[in-house]
This record gives C-alpha cells, structure tokens and sequence, in this order.
C-alpha cells in the first residue's frame, strides 16, 4: 500500500487573505506545512494549488506541487483532482495548509491504520476537549463516536446533549482526513446532502451515503491558522519552544 500526502493550499480567504505565504519565524506557512509532513512515514507529499504564487514558492523550497482548477468548490473536490493525475497510490492523506505545527505521528496513526484495516475507506482525527469555551463553539467541530470508533456525527452543537455534565466526553474534530484513492475521488463527485448542507460539515456526506469514517484518538491539540491572532499564536509557540524545520 503506497501513501501519497496531499496538501491543499488556497491564497483566498475570508478572514486571511494569502494564509500560505504567510512568514512564520523565516519560512512561508506552506513551507513549514510541507517540510513537518515530509518528516512522516508518507512515499511522497504533494502541494496542491490553483495559485501561481504559491506553486512558485512550492518550488523555490524545494518542494512538489501540482497546479490545479479554479472552479473547486472545495479541498476534496481539488485532491480528487490530483487523485485523478496521479495514479500510483492507494492512499491519500490531506494535511490542511494552514495546520504549520501539523505533528508526524498524527499523519503517522492515520497511515497505521489503513495498514490496520485494509477496507478501511476513510479515516481521521479527534482530540479531548476540556473547556466549556471550546465545546461551546461553533467554530470548533464535535464528533460523536461508537465503541470500534467509528464517527456517529460532527456537529457545531454542542454534542452529546450534557443533560448529565462530564467534560470527559467532548472532542473536537481534526480536519486531517485519510481516504483510499478512488473513494476520494468517488466521494467528490456525490451532490451536497441536507445535513452538510445545514452544518457546513462535508464530512457529513459520507454518513448520509451510508459509509464509515474512522475516529483516532490524538493528543496533540496543535494551533491550526485561521486568523491573524491564530497565526501570531504560532510564532510564539515556534519562538518559545525553538522549534525547528
């Protein structure tokens, strides 16, 4: 089983405009993404872009990068894309490009199992939340397990209901995702579902389709950039910790 890397990085964003190119400590977001996820048990990693600045900067550290359409409506629909040009890997993984503290054995449990599961079809991450700020927020992505753990449902609610309090049973969604090649590509082509629709989640399609996701257990509760407060965040953390590509 072969595992190709795939990260999508777009310059347009709503809340930070040019989020890849952004300088964290000397080098560019995309580069430390690119450079941590080199670090794993991954045949390859490709950076996926429709944005001739970023696919230039892609190159000029180095890296692997493949130029794709305009017109996704989102990061599946582009890593289907790359699925489909290149063809020698059984396994995708997606790194986000804005996840610059992204740590290896997060990609590596995900790698681990597929080679676990060999019909596996899709996997991803969680971690334990313990404050009632973050499982209070929309913006952070709950997810609801069985006990082969298996997702049951993401949400922006508050999930489960804490009609008894316990803290001990909240996690948040990590938006790293592991997919056999040809379901991702499979999956992309599925129209919007209703409880996607109504959560912003694409996830969700899966579970509408009938299909299971995996649900690893992380420790790391790395600090993804979504704004400019996140991405200041990450330079201190790099700063106080010597962190280093």
């Amino acid at each position: 089983m072969k595992f190709l890397g795939v990260i999508p990085a777009r310059y347009g964003s709503s809340r930070l405009e040019g989020k890849p190119l952004k300088d964290i400590c000397g080098h560019t977001m995309i580069e430390w993404v690119y450079k941590r996820v080199k670090k794993s048990n991954l045949d390859d990693v490709v950076v996926a872009t429709d944005d001739q600045r970023i696919y230039d900067e892609v190159i000029r550290f180095g890296g692997k990068v493949v130029m794709t359409r305009e017109d996704h409506p989102n990061g599946t629909s582009r890593i289907a894309e790359v699925c489909e040009k290149i063809k020698d890997y059984d396994v995708i993984i997606n790194v986000q490009g804005d996840e610059p503290l992204i740590e290896v054995d997060m990609i590596n449990s995900l790698i681990d199992a597929f080679k676990k599961e060999p019909d596996l079809k899709m996997g991803t991450l969680k971690y334990k939340l313990d404050s009632i700020e973050d499982i209070e927020n929309p913006n952070s992505v709950k997810v609801i397990t069985d006990k082969n753990d298996y997702a049951i449902y993401f949400s922006r609610s508050v999930i489960p209901y804490p009609r008894k309090e316990n803290k001990d049973i909240y996690y948040k969604h990590v938006g790293i995702y592991g997919y056999k090649r040809e379901f991702v590509i499979e999956y992309s082509k599925w129209e919007q579902t209703p409880l996607e629709v109504s959560e912003s989640l694409e996830q969700l399609r899966v579970l509408e389709n009938g299909y299971k996701i995996k649900v690893l257990e992380t420790p790391h509760k790395i600090i993804g950039v979504d704004t400019a407060q996140e991405l200041e965040r990450v330079r201190e953390f790099i700063k106080e910790n010597k962190v280093i590509l």
